[in-house]
């Protein structure tokens, strides 16, 4: 999935954070302040968090909250110092793939009994509940919403290649992005991710093809308890996606990663993407190509018919060197419901936690309904968790990262680099026994 890479001046929130920022007692007047770091930042995102923290502190008066907005590139580094120091945050946003080490290092504090009887829990989706709640039942942090991916697809492309829906299967897409492909025209079928994260797009296609047969609880493993790589349909699913990259994508996309990929779809030249909600804001903007020429479709299928469903997410958590857990809570609880938590998933373009969303016209309508969509059949678009809290997924991005790109450029074959990956994940899972 993306991780945003706009970078802001450090200034006083920078200063805030090398300095410790150590978190402040009541004042004369009772007040307590709050810090709070996020760490996904950008302007437009931090102006919001702002906004709805003005409403936050209308309502608790004696609440104050000090928003601290590191620069993304450098604020898991930033938080992961501060958190180390035991003081300086109360509030902090926690992903999937920071959720697992810093607990285990003792950090985050676990919110379950504080939230016991919370009346957000019967507000929020399935998925939102289970992503709160760790395999042991703690919760370390509330998501605010979720990255599934969609196909963003042009209407007028396919419809001038002869196609009057848009795919539904990989062997679908693979044909369409086909048709549509024409290099001598500049247009091109298939916006491949061969950069950074380039990972992410071929372990869907994997999941897709063995979707009956994986673990709801484990993305990477099948019900037997082996590796997704080591299934037959796995050397399929990766086969296809070579041949969506040989014969339907630019080969500039070899080391494509999610900049890359936006900008061929949004500025006109290719006619399909896989990628997360957020990208409907950027598409939305572009000066290339109308609203009417193009649409998202839910996540293409493996030839069952299911597909797999891997939703990222992030949320916010308490610290546990926190002096105000009681506030830091409250905060919590105020940014996951009501029209705050709408508010934030509607402007950042999230899948939302709240069940309330499907009958909203603006996740009804338009782009956004291939995910109501996909939330409201289940049994077809199959939700999982991947294992993205382990201690090695950065090593395993790396690795992976590196071997779809020896992939495409045909320096390995699919039989080769299934079993390279079988045999890491395998040995992997060995160690923690």
């Amino acid at each position: 999935m993306r991780r945003r890479t706009a970078a802001l001046a450090l200034g006083t929130a920078a200063a805030m954070v090398l300095t410790g920022c150590s978190t402040m007692s009541p004042d004369a007047s009772g007040t307590v302040t709050l810090n709070m770091v996020e760490s996904l930042t950008n302007p437009t995102r931090t102006d919001l968090l702002k906004d709805l923290i003005a409403d936050f502190q209308q309502q608790n008066p004696k609440i104050k909250v000090n928003l601290i907005s590191p620069p993304t590139e450098q604020a898991d580094q930033k938080l992961q110092q501060m958190l180390q120091s035991g003081s300086g945050v109360d509030v902090l946003e926690v992903r999937d793939i920071t959720v697992g080490p810093w607990s285990n290092n003792g950090w985050l504090y676990d919110m379950k009994k504080d939230l016991d009887g919370w009346k957000g829990w019967p507000a929020m989706t399935e998925n939102a509940v289970k992503a709160a709640r760790n395999d042991e039942g703690k919760t370390y942090f509330v998501p605010y919403g979720f990255y599934g991916l969609s196909l963003f697809y042009r209407t007028d492309l396919i419809e001038k290649a002869g196609f009057s829906e848009p795919p539904a299967t990989w062997a679908e897409l693979l044909e369409q992005a086909s048709a549509v492909h024409d290099p001598s025209q500049r247009r091109y079928g298939y916006a491949f991710r061969g950069g950074s994260n380039a990972n992410s797009n071929a372990t869907a296609v994997i999941e897709a093809y063995v979707a009956d047969q994986v673990d709801p609880a484990n993305g990477y493993k099948l019900k037997n308890g082996r590796t997704i790589f080591s299934a037959p349909e796995a050397q399929d699913a990766l086969e296809t996606y070579l041949k969506l990259f040989q014969r339907a994508s630019p080969k500039s996309s070899v080391s494509w990663g999610y900049p890359e990929m936006v900008e061929a779809f949004s500025n006109g030249s290719t006619a399909f993407l896989l990628q997360d909600p957020e990208v409907i804001a950027t598409v939305s903007e572009s000066k290339s190509i109308s609203e009417g020429q193009w649409g998202t479709a839910p996540l293409v299928a493996g030839p069952g018919g299911k597909t797999v469903q891997p939703l990222a997410t992030a949320g916010w958590g308490v610290a546990q060197g926190g002096k105000h857990k009681p506030e830091a809570v409250k905060l919590v609880q105020f940014l996951s419901q009501g029209e705050a938590s709408t508010t934030f998933t509607k402007k950042n373009s999230l899948v939302p936690i709240l069940k309330s969303a499907t009958a909203d016209p603006f996740y009804r309508t338009g782009p956004w309904a291939s995910y109501v969509t996909m939330t409201e059949q289940p049994e077809k678009y199959l939700v999982v968790t991947q294992p993205r809290g382990v201690a090695w997924w950065t090593e395993w991005e790396q690795r992976a990262d590196t071997d779809v790109q020896k992939l495409a450029l045909g320096k390995t074959t699919p039989k080769e680099l299934l079993a390279s990956w079988d045999a890491y994940w395998t040995e992997k899972w060995r160690q923690e026994q």
